[in-house]
């Protein structure tokens, strides 16, 4: 078994985001990428029209989110 498939297979226990680069995670439905940059990371995804929208780590704690796309 892949670390990929156990940590996705886990339920999350904490409400703090993960924070290695390119992760996926979803929030609302959307999936969002961890994107490193100078200073800061950023989680990298698309709103409900499809335009690009960034979020720091303490708004995707403050929307929830989950490694899966159904929340659990």
């Amino acid at each position: 078994m892949s670390t990929d498939t156990e940590r996705e297979s886990q339920p999350c226990d904490t409400t703090e985001p993960p924070t290695a680069p390119c992760t996926v995670v979803w929030s609302q439905g959307r999936p969002y990428v961890l994107e490193p940059t100078a200073g800061r990371s950023r989680w990298v995804g698309t709103d409900r029209r499809g335009r690009p929208l960034a979020l720091t780590g303490a708004d995707l704690r403050r929307r929830g989110w989950s490694y899966r796309a159904d929340g659990k």
